[in-house]
């Protein structure tokens, strides 16, 4: 069966960024995928289209076909405010180069990187960490089915029911969110619906 719309997917892949690899699945934990339906970067999708099991890909995407250019109106101060869980700062997470998981003025998770922390805001970068990259993929297709109507209607795992935000999740995942500027600290938290991707560069949040 070769992959088209509507079909679940699973496959393993390295992607290499600057000369390294930095993000990999394997065959014993591949990504799992309904095609179509705008969980991955839409040209990681264009290049597998049409393969089938055991088939090999590798392709390059650029900047403009990945997650853009490092936009300068992402990175913005926020109050210290922001990252109070109960009533209480959370200055352990406030260290410069630390990722928190940031809600966005639409309710999704986004990765903030800290950048600076002054007394009374701190500095973060939204961006995605892959803003700015060209992405080196390769891999293998592993199998290809049909998607059930229930996968079709509630998403592989579940994901198009669960969208609650509670604890749970760690750094986040590299992100292709709309992000805006009302982002709200997270503290701990992150989004507890659907499949934990958590892949750099081909999840498109």
């Amino acid at each position: 069966m070769k992959i088209d719309i509507n079909k679940v997917v699973e496959l393993c892949y390295e992607l290499e960024v600057d000369g390294e690899i930095v993000d990999r699945t394997t065959r014993e934990k591949p990504l799992d995928y309904i095609h179509g339906t705008g969980s991955l970067l839409e040209k990681f999708e264009e290049n597998i289209a049409g393969l089938e099991p055991g088939g090999k890909f590798a392709f390059t995407l650029t900047p403009e076909e990945g997650y853009g250019e490092i936009d300068p109106n992402r990175i913005i101060d926020l109050p210290k405010q922001a990252f109070e869980v109960n009533g209480v700062i959370q200055e352990s997470l406030l260290v410069p180069g630390n990722t928190i998981p940031m809600l966005n003025g639409h309710g999704g998770v986004v990765p903030g990187k800290v950048l600076e922390v002054k007394e009374n805001t701190v500095t973060m970068d939204l961006n995605s960490p892959m803003a700015g990259k060209t992405l080196n993929f390769s891999g293998e297709i592993l199998t290809v089915r049909d998607a059930t109507e229930k996968e079709l209607k509630e998403g592989l795992h579940g994901e198009y029911v669960h969208t609650c935000c509670c604890g749970g999740h760690g750094e986040g995942g590299c992100g292709g969110h709309e992000q805006g500027h009302e982002c709200h600290g997270h503290g701990e938290g992150g989004c507890c619906g659907g499949h934990e991707q958590g892949h750099c560069g081909h999840h498109k949040e």
